[in-house]
């Protein structure tokens, strides 16, 4: 049985460019797991194995990769930087003991790195912090360190200093054993020598290394009385009081280096081994029940516990459907019989794998603390439990952001609406922020999601790695139409063709209805002038018309109508008949009831830098948006408005571009309220113009 003190599970997170991939690539080369580095900007790191991933130096997809240091086993996962991919990040951290942020040298703290800070503050996941590219132009570590403490609220433990800058970047100092480590010019990661630190830097690095220990010390009242009374605790007092600190996240030890250069990787290697949590040291998932509440019970992280696990992320390769698993407790082997306990169905486990990027290893058997893939699961998403079926429990879930952008697209051919209903029913399973819908006003199919590139991206693999061609267009606003004003009316539909006739005649009134309240339909003819039998009749023809407004064709909402008398004849009129005049009635009497177009309005929530304030509100209300609220939230302000659906289009860009990148924005459905005689004018010429071309 392996120990599960030496388990490592750990992410490696950063803002787009600051070096994650390269940093993995260098982890997996210094622990033998390759032998031939990769690099992004040439498309060929291990874990950006996607097409879209190698075409744009981008990480799109977080990919886990198994290997060994010191006698430890790390599981490695490497996520994207992307905003437009922060679920990969979320769901990521929330299934990992531990991280190592990836800071630029010259970009210091950017803002997606401020967003998965916060996620892993949420998540409440220990980290260790490498600033990376110190070799690069404008690189000054000092500069990131300030950064960490004013952006992101944290405490930096200085634990290697840089010796040169730049260019004449050669080596780092270990404040701990104040030793310099010093590479040569062949680029090789192995060759280094360690020796006496620099005679410019000893006076640095005495004063870090006392702030080290001082730091240190806080976290064992004992040693730091000795220490106060000239006590020197000896170094492995030290870590061990650091390994505390960081497990209650009370600071974050601080590395520096160049991935790409394969300068200070082994520092970082040996930090993850001595400071950051094996799987039994992590606060434990809580149980909760069918509700998402807690139930009071954790899932212990051990072998001998009944087998608990969740299902984090699903992907769909050339092998098949995998459904990758962090397991919490107990253990898994090939053959067993496990239970979804969100759909209440057991599965049986075929081929279990040990995952590194895009190749696999057969598994026999797995237990607490791995993280694993299963090939073949059916009906299992992202966020749900698997469990040992006599000990049904349900981990804690995921909650993932709505999409914010939405585009339609169609297929060009009637070969490639097959092909894209099974190629996006895959898409949809593997990503949870990935939503699609058709649109029952047009037709077309609405893929929604989380940005522009996002949604460029499933568009790419929908045409490359499905091969189905798609005509994209914009997507269409619901408008909708109803009523402003009460109207007494009335309507005789009458025909005669030889033999019996039509004939029926209602007198109604029409008046707007409450809010929501949809259609409505009373009846209080008194004396018989319309037989009670004929009053559904009436109903069905008023309430079909609701469907398709008078203005632009658009369902009508929120109407009562009223049908107080009328006339009927004793062999010509019939159900029909009232269900015409009914019809002919809403035709006639919509017009003159003060019809008017209503447009969806969203809650918008906006994050934003407090320097950008001034222009994020302004901005709002020119596209039409009405504040309702702004509030700090930690290193911003959020502002919270109702703008119109149409306005929002192109939102994100725009609000990437006012605020350097940093602003971020949800938002739902509000209400429906009244277009400005402008916009409705324009939308009603629209789909005129749109039916004249038909």
């Amino acid at each position: 049985m392996t120990d599960l003190s030496k388990y490592r599970n750990i992410g490696i997170f950063a803002h787009v460019d600051a070096g994650k991939t390269t940093t993995t690539e260098r982890i997996l080369k210094l622990t033998g797991k390759i032998h031939k580095l990769g690099e992004t900007h040439e498309g060929e790191s291990t874990t950006d194995f996607m097409e879209q991933e190698a075409e744009r130096g981008i990480t799109i997809q977080s990919a886990a990769i198994t290997t060994f240091w010191k006698d430890h086993r790390m599981n490695v996962i490497d996520t994207p930087g992307h905003v437009d991919f922060t679920v990969e990040v979320y769901r990521s951290l929330k299934v990992l003991d531990g991280g190592i942020g990836v800071f630029c040298g010259s970009g210091g703290v950017e803002p997606q790195s401020e967003t998965n800070w916060r996620y892993a503050d949420e998540s409440g996941v220990s980290r260790i912090i490498f600033v990376n590219k110190l070799d690069r132009l404008g690189a000054d570590f000092f500069k990131v360190v300030d950064q960490i403490e004013n952006v992101l609220a944290a405490k930096p433990l200085v634990m290697t200093l840089p010796i040169g800058r730049e260019d004449d970047f050669v080596g780092v100092v270990d404040v701990l054993s104040k030793k310099a480590y010093v590479w040569d010019d062949t680029g090789l990661p192995e060759n280094f020598k360690v020796e006496d630190v620099p005679a410019d830097m000893v006076d640095d690095v005495d004063m870090y290394h006392d702030q080290l220990i001082e730091t240190a010390v806080e976290q064992d009242d004992d040693l730091m009385m000795a220490y106060m009374e000239g006590e020197v605790p000896s170094t492995e007092e030290i870590k061990r009081c650091i390994r505390k600190g960081t497990l209650e996240l009370a600071f974050f030890p601080t590395y520096c280096g160049s991935a790409f250069k394969n300068k200070g990787i082994q520092l970082i290697l040996d930090a993850v081994v001595d400071y950051l949590p094996g799987p039994t040291e992590v606060v434990p998932q809580d149980l909760t029940d069918e509700l998402g509440e807690p139930t009071g019970e954790v899932a212990t992280v051990s072998v001998d516990e009944p087998f608990r696990a969740l299902a984090f992320k699903i992907m769909d390769d050339r092998f098949g459907a995998l459904t990758f698993i962090r397991i919490y407790s107990g253990k898994l082997k090939k053959g067993d019989t496990i239970l979804n306990s969100f759909t209440g169905k057991t599965e049986r486990v075929g081929r279990m794998c040990e995952m590194e990027a895009d190749e696999r290893k057969e598994l026999d058997s797995a237990q607490a603390g791995d993280i694993i893939a299963i090939v073949g699961m059916k009906n299992v998403q992202t966020g749900h439990t698997l469990c040992d079926p006599k000990h049904e429990c349900t981990l804690e879930a995921m909650v993932f952001p709505e999409p914010v952008i939405s585009i339609a697209v169609e297929p060009k051919d009637k070969a490639g609406a097959e092909k894209m209903g099974i190629a996006i029913g895959k898409m949809v399973a593997e990503d949870p922020t990935f939503l699609v819908h058709t649109d029952e006003d047009s037709g077309q199919t609405i893929l929604r999601g989380m940005g522009e590139l996002h949604l460029d991206i499933k568009v790419d693999i929908l045409k490359r790695t499905y091969g189905v061609d798609l005509i994209v267009g914009e997507p269409q606003v619901a408008y909708r139409e109803t009523i402003t004003k009460e109207i007494e009316d009335s309507y005789t539909h009458k025909k005669q063709s030889g033999g019996s006739g039509q004939f029926g005649k209602i007198d109604y009134r029409i008046k707007p209805g409450e809010p929501n309240s949809g259609f409505t339909f009373t009846s209080t003819v008194v004396g018989g002038n319309v037989p009670k039998e004929f009053f559904p009749a009436v109903e069905k023809g008023f309430s079909s018309m609701m469907e398709q407004g008078v203005l632009a064709g658009f369902p009508v909402l929120d109407v009562e109508v009223e049908l107080f008398d009328g006339g009927f004849h004793a062999v010509d009129s019939s159900a029909v008949a009232f269900e015409i005049a009914a019809k002919g009635a809403f035709r006639q009497s919509i017009p003159k009831a003060g019809a008017q177009l209503l447009e969806p309005v969203m809650k918008v929530d906006v994050f934003t830098p407090e320097d950008h304030v001034g222009d994020v509100i302004g901005d709002l209300n020119r596209r039409r948006g009405m504040i309702s609220g702004q509030e700090t939230a930690g290193s911003g302000v959020r502002i919270k408005a109702d703008v119109p659906l149409s306005e929002m289009f192109g939102y994100i860009g725009h609000l990437r571009t006012m605020t350097s990148g940093r602003g971020q924005f949800s938002m739902e459905f509000s209400h429906y309220s009244a277009c400005p005689s402008s916009v409705a004018e324009a939308v009603i010429a629209d789909v005129k113009e749109k039916n004249a071309a038909k």
